[in-house]
This record gives C-alpha cells, structure tokens and sequence, in this order.
C-alpha cells in the first residue's frame, strides 16, 4: 500500500474553506504607508499591527539554519500548538486511534483525550526502545499517527533509527517524531531524511536548548503538503510579534547557543558522575538529553527531602518501567553542585 495524504485528512478539513485575515490578504513589501484593513488601533506604539500571520522572516532564517525550504515549516504556539493541529487535521474523533509509547511526553495522551481519539499505548521495551512488532500489530485501518519522541522524555534515550525506519515503511499513516531535545543528542535531526519519507513529520521547539521557554514557540518540518494543510486549519495569528522579534534574535546568536550547549553537556557528564557516588542512587540511565532519569531506593521520599531543602526535581515514578525514579534536569554548575551536596546530606 502506498502512502496516500487524502486518505489522512479528516473530511471536515478537505471541503472547509480557512479564515483570511487582513494579513493574509496584503503581504507587506514595504510599499504601503495606510493600514486601514484590519481594523487596528492606528496610534503606533510598536505592537498596535497584527504580525505576520505567516512568519516569513522567522522561517527564512530558521530555514536556512536547518536546511529546508520554508514550505516545509509550520511554526506555532508551542510544540503543543503544532501536536494539537496535527489531531484536528487528521484525526477524525470517536472513529480514528493514535499509538503512543509510554513512558513517553504525556501531551500525545492528554491531547488524544481532548479531541476524543482512541490512545492506544505499546509500551517501550526494559530497555527503552521501541516494541516494533507490537506497534505493527495495533495499527488498523483507522490508525492515523504515531508518536515517537527521540530523545525520549523521560528516559532521555535516543530511540533507535532502524526501528523508526521500519515504521515508516510498513505504516502507512503520519510518523511525527518529537525532537525537543535534539540539539543535546549525538544523533542527527530527522529533517534530514524527510524527502526520503512522506509520511514523516519532525517537530522541534525553542523551549530547551535555546532557552526561550518563556516565548513558546514550537516548529513542525514536513512536506510541503502536510504543512499546507496545518497552514489551513491554524490560528491566524498564532505566534504573536514579540516572539517573533525574540526568536530571530536568538536564531541568529549561534555563537551563544553553542557556547551554551557546551557548558550544558559538560555539566551533564559532571551529574552523572557525581550520582554514581550517591548512595541510594540504584541506576543512572544513559542521557541524550538535558536531563538525567535515575533510579532510587525512595522516589517519594527523596522528593520531598529534596523539597524540604528547595530543590525542585521530577518524581516519575508514576510513569510504565520509572518506578522509583527521578528526573534531574542539568542546571548550571552551581545549581548542580548544591544538588549534589544535598543529595549526599540525606544519604
């Protein structure tokens, strides 16, 4: 069965016609001195004007960057903006299912829920890889995506790249692969290889490597075809100007991203390191992302010893195959060092 888009999109979203707003109707070249279109307050003060609804500026430098053209790029509101567009574009609710992977990021869930479609959950094998034949073998005829995050959070393992390609050759819905944590992993990027897969979809986001948690903006590579049909479906004016502004500014700092990258893989290997010599720190798994899963005698316990003390980390216990575990985020050198200190104080 060859890969076919139509077949994907809900009926809803063929036929229905999308909202033009005055920005889509004029780009700007610069020509025009009056607005009078879109019914804004006409006294400047720098954020009295929609943005552009398109982000074009943003995409070209983020294109650039990453290699691809900017009608492979969707950027929205968060990656959880650009997760839940794809749902609404493909998932027709109370009929279709997705497939998840627990333990994994628990918006896939959260967001299935939401717009009512089935989550049907394989979980990870002990190892943190994906259970490739089970996967194939829950896939029906209404089986829309799978989500796939790589690096994985919580377990912050890269999932391997044959059985991803194995699942998109014998699938034949959308593969969306969550790379927040990319930029930390050794691996590269699967934008690389979406010509190669027109099923595929990778998105990305600003919050962790970049540091810009704060303006919530989450980008989606696909084909241009799927990109279109998000484009159909999205917000007007989902990214709003000053994310825009900040986001350009700090896409073109790559010196400071690097730098920054640097000192945050080296104070990961400092933490697993200095976890090794705590006590009742039972297994540290292998980390390719900007966190550390580790396994405790007392997860609760140690949660709330480490509150006490003002120190906020991840209880995942609750989490398939985490029991007993905590996240700990790599935080700067002195961050890190009085983590180590109190975690060696209530040993």
């Amino acid at each position: 069965m060859i890969f076919n888009l139509e077949r994907l999109i809900r009926q809803n979203v063929k036929t229905m016609s999308p909202y033009s707003s005055a920005r889509d109707e004029y780009v700007s070249d610069g020509s025009a001195k009056i607005f009078l279109d879109a019914n804004e307050n006409p006294n400047e003060n720098g954020v009295n004007r929609y943005p552009d609804p398109q982000q074009r500026s943003l995409k070209e430098t983020l294109a650039t960057i990453k290699g691809i053209a900017t009608e492979h790029i969707l950027l929205g509101n968060g990656s959880d903006e650009v997760l839940d567009l794809l749902f609404r574009a493909f998932c027709e609710p109370a009929k279709d299912n997705v497939i998840t992977v627990p333990p994994t990021y628990g918006m896939y869930g959260v967001l299935a829920s939401l717009n009512n479609v089935e989550n049907r959950k394989i979980l990870l094998t002990k190892s943190f890889t994906l259970a490739i034949d089970e996967i194939l073998q829950a896939i029906d005829a209404n089986t829309k995506i799978v989500f796939i995050c790589s690096p994985n959070n919580p377990t912050g393992n890269c999932i391997p790249k044959k059985q991803i390609r194995k699942l998109l050759v014998n699938f034949h819905g959308l593969v969306v692969i969550d790379e927040a944590y990319i930029d930390f992993a050794r691996e590269e990027s699967w934008i690389a290889e979406l010509s190669d897969h027109k099923n595929l979809v990778v998105t990305q986001t600003l919050s962790k490597a970049y540091g810009m948690a704060a303006i919530r903006l989450g980008s989606c590579f696909a084909s241009a075809e799927i990109i279109s049909i998000l484009n159909k479906i999205k917000p007007p004016y989902n990214v709003n100007l000053l994310t825009q502004q900040m986001a350009q500014e700090k896409l073109l700092r790559s010196d400071v991203l690097n730098q920054e990258l640097a000192d945050i893989l080296e104070e990961r290997k400092n933490l697993e390191e200095a976890l090794k010599t705590i006590s009742f720190v039972q297994q540290i798994y292998p980390s390719e992302a900007n966190f550390i899963l580790a396994v405790v005698d007392d997860a609760g316990k140690r949660y709330a010893q480490l509150l006490e003390k003002g120190i906020i980390v991840r209880n995942r216990s609750g989490q398939p195959l985490c029991e007993n575990s905590l996240r700990f985020t790599v935080g700067t050198p002195r961050e890190n060092k009085s983590l180590i200190k109190v975690l060696k104080e209530i040993a």
